[in-house]
């Protein structure tokens, strides 16, 4: 795992499967136990755990944890337990169909997703809901946003680190044309550069763009964009950039105010705890001067709060 969450001394995955079984024996289920396996075993570990629990219980692991939990902990256990891919999967057809829609999620998770992972994705979702998910994007978003997003999924963009300086100083004229014309903004061109450039590009264009212009690319679409489009132009730019700040933020908006977006906080923790949560929280101390397993102690409780908190590593 490469992030500050330290995998306990696992006996085997025979004895995990076991202690498991134990614990949804009786009156309720003793779900301290499922948090310390669970919360301490990376994807491989996790993985034996299942195949061995089914060898001797010939039940499967992820249905008896959707019986046995329940709230926010089955909702953050159920999707550690998931591949990334099925995470996606699972998330985006919540986002888009559940009974509140999430928007916003659906933009995040595809709007920071490689053209490799996306078609991993594209793959996955049409023969588990029976639909394909340009569908369901169409069916429940709309107008330019809708366009971004359908043309973000189909088309497949270099992930290198090369770029072409000459397209990049193109693109930036186009930009700064757009934003000086009295008519408003061109949005099929911030589409057509959003969703077939890399992140490469992205990167080296918003620098130069400031060289050129002075203007920062970001306040740029914040002041000609709005709305769901406005937010997914931002997501793409912001996470090509800086992942890490991009999900600090996220998970500074996620807590901050009344209430808690426990949707938003298990999405991320789950998704990243084995790619760069220690970064991200990193970046969060340094942005907002608190640390994250503080904020997340505060804003969450018993076994969810201790799920999350052995995620980050942290037992504060």
């Amino acid at each position: 795992m490469t992030t500050s969450t330290k995998p306990s001394m696992q006996k085997s995955s025979r004895d995990d499967a076991e202690q498991l079984s134990r614990a949804f024996k009786g009156l309720g289920c003793d779900a301290a136990v499922v948090v310390n396996i669970l919360a301490l075993r990376n994807a491989s570990q996790r993985d034996s755990i299942q195949q061995e629990y089914e060898t001797l219980f010939s039940d499967d692991l992820k249905k008896q944890l959707a019986h046995e939990l329940h709230g926010h902990l089955k909702k953050a256990v159920l999707l550690w337990m998931k591949s990334p891919t099925e995470r996606d999967v699972t998330t985006l057809r919540q986002a888009l169909t559940g009974p509140i829609i999430d928007v916003k999620a659906a933009t995040e998770i595809i709007c920071t997703r490689t053209s490799s992972q996306i078609r991993q994705i594209k793959q996955v979702y049409s023969p588990t809901f029976g639909t394909r998910l340009e569908y369901d994007i169409g069916c429940h978003t709309s107008d330019d946003h809708k366009k971004l997003l359908l043309a973000f999924i189909a088309i497949t963009r270099y992930d290198g680190p090369e770029i072409d300086s000459v397209l990049v100083e193109d693109d930036a004229k186009v930009i700064n044309k757009i934003g000086v014309k009295k008519s408003g903004m061109d949005e099929s061109t911030f589409i057509q550069i959003f969703t077939e450039r890399s992140s490469a590009h992205l990167i080296a264009l918003a620098s130069v763009y400031h060289k050129m212009f002075g203007k920062e690319l970001r306040k740029t679409i914040k002041r000609e964009a709005s709305g769901n489009f406005k937010y997914a132009l931002l997501t793409i730019l912001q996470y090509a950039v800086d992942p890490t700040k991009h999900y600090a933020t996220v998970l500074r908006k996620a807590t901050k105010g009344l209430g808690t977006d426990d949707s938003t906080l298990i999405r991320i923790l789950v998704t990243r705890a084995e790619i760069d949560l220690q970064k991200i929280e990193e970046e969060f101390l340094k942005k907002y001067q608190r640390p994250l397993p503080e904020v997340v102690h505060s804003e969450t409780s018993g076994h969810y709060r201790a799920f999350l908190l052995s995620l980050l590593g942290s037992k504060y």
